[in-house]
């Protein structure tokens, strides 16, 4: 299944490419052997899952994708949905839980894998960036809360609604854990040190080095200081979770929440990584390849993944070339779960933790919702009510709300086109918007209108009582022209609408006409028989040729002042 140009590549694949997919792979490692485990506490799974999710889909995206420096494996905001997921219909760490979180992963893989095959990786495109975005910073802040009790030492339940949980801490403020609470901020204070002044070192590996040997050295978790414990050694075994209609019906919903942002956040950072190699990546071989991952490693228990940013962000600065860094890490991941998982007995969660919430804060953005504020303050709305619904009502509604709010909206604009009138301005020899243009000339006895919209079933209603408001204000009016150079459609009954505009109008001596009408209009009004009711009407030419031909003069016309028009468009 491997392409001729991926085919030519590997035929190209020289010892300094494998110098560079080897450093780069070995710093892949580094980094995913703390985060895959901390991802997986995350999703409510044992951490060694979070090993198994590194291994198995590794190896399959690097065969199918087209991107040569995505690296796929457990990241948080999937592993959160995951938890909010599955969490409601069986309780964490379970054997059933355990089951539906395979079935899950085998429900994205193959909705990835069919949106893939059939050229629909398009979709994605109808989520807006203000809804990602808002989703995004709320879900991060849900992460990190999330956390908190791993970091206190406290049990908290499985809430992710941000009151709940802060609830929960006031509630059990006399059971925090101060060994756990001084494990969690070192850990947090040393990862932000590093990142900042030493960010080539393994920070996440050092935390998990450090407070394992710290918990060893002093017996910490016979203080109450709760560790990984036990992780099974050797390659992840062979697992066929068995389905049922029940069970594929509650999780589809979020299957197909967890198959579009996994490949969003995936196409995001892959995309922005080939544009800087100069090279194309296919969406739909992103999808397939996501599908294939997901689909396969759920059978070697892996939990779903996706493309992460930081660690795609890594992979291209540490010079990988091609995907057999991911190969590569894949291999060293096998090592470990071979030969060394003993070492993470003594890891405590609250180290875990601090991993996560050192990764996760920088999702958190609140410069862009601010931008969005200054450019469209519409768009910025969108946030807002995407962020309060993530954080406040649950993380599994945040883009269904957001997309939903952004249809309403959408819809409302659509339903309340954009209506100018426009004047002539003499030095210009052309037709503004008098709002915008204050010297333009008007007259008493016509008004010309440009809609900014198509016109429809949902906006042909206002279109009509906004034209009957301006007729009604304006004593002296002949003429209604209406520039149609910004309408592309009309569709039937805004076909009737405008028949019974111009027929009522015209029993009181006022004309309508249309100007630049074009041609697929023209098509659509003649198969309703313009072309012999209304030949007046059926007019192709430009506004300025339209008002010559009926002896219309704007340009000599006496100004009309604002003043005398009560009505604004």
């Amino acid at each position: 299944m491997f392409n001729f140009k991926k085919e030519n590549r590997l035929l190209n694949y020289n010892q300094d490419l494998l110098k560079r997919d080897l450093i780069a792979g070995i710093t892949l490692f580094v980094m995913l052997i703390p985060q895959g485990m901390a991802y997986a506490m995350l999703a409510g799974l044992p951490p060694v899952m979070g090993l198994y999710a590194a291994t198995v889909p590794l190896f399959i995206y690097a065969l199918f994708a087209s991107s040569k420096h995505l690296s796929v494996g457990p990241v948080a905001i999937t592993s959160l949905l995951v938890f909010s997921g599955v969490s409601i219909l069986a309780e964490p760490g379970s054997q059933e839980y355990l089951s539906f979180v395979l079935i899950l992963a085998i429900m994205v893989g193959v909705i990835q894998f069919l949106l893939g095959m059939t050229q629909l990786g398009f979709i994605v495109k109808f989520i807006p960036h203000s809804v990602m975005n808002g989703y995004t910073s709320a879900a991060a802040i849900v992460i990190g809360l999330s956390q908190i009790k791993h970091v206190l030492g406290i049990d908290l339940g499985n809430h992710l609604q941000a009151q709940y949980i802060f609830i929960g801490v006031i509630d059990r403020l006399k059971d925090i854990n101060m060994i756990a609470l001084l494990i969690g901020v070192l850990s947090i204070l040393i990862l932000i040190f590093l990142k900042k002044k030493a960010p080539r070192l393994p920070g996440a590996l050092l935390v998990v080095a450090v407070s394992s040997l710290g918990v060893f050295l002093f017996n910490l978790d016979e203080s109450g200081v709760k560790i990984v414990g036990h992780v099974p050694q050797g390659f992840p075994q062979l697992v066929v979770p068995s389905f049922s209609p029940e069970t594929i019906q509650l999780l589809l919903p979020m299957a197909i929440t967890i198959a579009l942002l996994g490949f969003m956040e995936s196409l995001a950072i892959g995309k922005a990584i080939a544009k800087r190699e100069k090279y194309k990546i296919s969406p739909n071989k992103e999808l397939k390849a996501l599908g294939l991952s997901n689909m396969i490693g759920a059978f070697f228990q892996s939990f779903p993944v996706n493309g992460s940013f930081s660690r795609t962000a890594v992979n291209h600065q540490a010079g990988g070339a091609t995907q057999v860094t991911s190969v590569i890490t894949g291999v060293l991941i096998i090592v470990t779960l071979m030969y060394f998982t003993s070492f993470f007995y003594y890891l405590p969660n609250a180290a875990l933790a601090a991993i996560i919430l050192v990764a996760v804060y920088n999702l958190i953005d609140v410069k862009e919702m601010k931008h969005l504020f200054k450019v469209k303050p519409f768009e910025g709305w969108v946030w807002i009510i995407t962020f309060m619904v993530t954080l406040f009502i649950g993380i599994q509604w945040g883009i269904i709300i957001g997309a939903i709010f952004t249809l309403v909206l959408l819809v409302n604009r659509s339903s309340k086109p954009q209506i100018v009138e426009l004047g002539y301005v003499k030095n210009e020899k052309t037709f503004r918007n008098i709002k915008r243009y204050k010297e333009a000339v008007t007259s008493k006895e016509v008004v010309v209108l440009r809609v900014d919209s198509n016109f429809h079933f949902a906006n042909i209603s206002y279109i009509e009582e906004k034209v009957k408001s301006i007729i009604k204000q304006r004593k002296e009016l002949k003429w209604v022209v209406f520039d149609m150079s910004g309408v592309n459609d009309v569709d039937t009954i805004s076909v009737d609408t405008l028949e019974e505009m111009i027929d009522f109008y015209q029993e009181k001596g006022i004309t309508i006409l249309f100007a630049s009408m074009k041609g697929t209009i023209r098509d659509t009004v003649n198969k309703a028989n313009w072309n012999h009711k209304y030949k007046e009407q059926l007019n192709h030419l430009p506004l300025d040729q339209l008002l010559k031909a009926k002896g219309i003069h704007l340009e000599n016309s006496q100004e009309l002042k604002m003043g005398e028009l009560d009505f604004q468009i």
